[in-house]
């Protein structure tokens, strides 16, 4: 699969960015990612602010190549498709995506958040973010 069959089967609709969006978007990333580190918060909005990182800078990546999530189902979208916006490896995508179960397990069945999967989603999250940034500055500096 490829962006552009993505496009054609209606998942992406075409998007043009810009420096703004894209700067707000990895901010607002920062900015989580800080409030995901703070301890004295609950193990749940921890892991959320962390997922929260993991979308915002899968929506950047998904922006810089000129596209938009345009269907249900767009978390997963936007994970699955780091390998085509990024080159984001299967196995690392793998692991962002059980991040996206795990938190749908959190929101629709309740399900508790152990610390664990706290920290690996801190990580992951602060990794890609680091990743996209270099990505930005490799092929689309004109956005970082």
């Amino acid at each position: 699969m490829t962006l552009e069959n993505l496009l054609k089967i209606g998942q992406l609709k075409a998007h043009s960015t810009d420096r703004l969006e894209v700067g707000r978007l990895l901010e607002a990333a920062r900015r989580n990612l800080t409030d995901a580190e703070v301890e004295a918060i609950s193990l749940e909005t921890r892991f959320d602010a962390a997922y929260k990182v993991i979308m915002q800078v899968a929506l950047v990546a998904l922006l810089a190549n000129g596209y938009r999530a345009d269907s249900r189902g767009h978390h997963q979208l936007m994970i699955q498709s780091l390998p085509l916006t990024v080159g984001m490896s299967k196995d690392r995508m793998l692991v962002l995506d059980a991040m996206r179960r795990k938190r749908n397990a959190a929101d629709y069945l309740g399900n508790d958040v152990d610390r664990v999967s706290v920290e690996v989603c801190i990580a992951q999250a602060r990794v890609l973010l680091g990743d996209v940034e270099r990505w930005l500055g490799e092929n689309r500096p004109e956005l970082g």
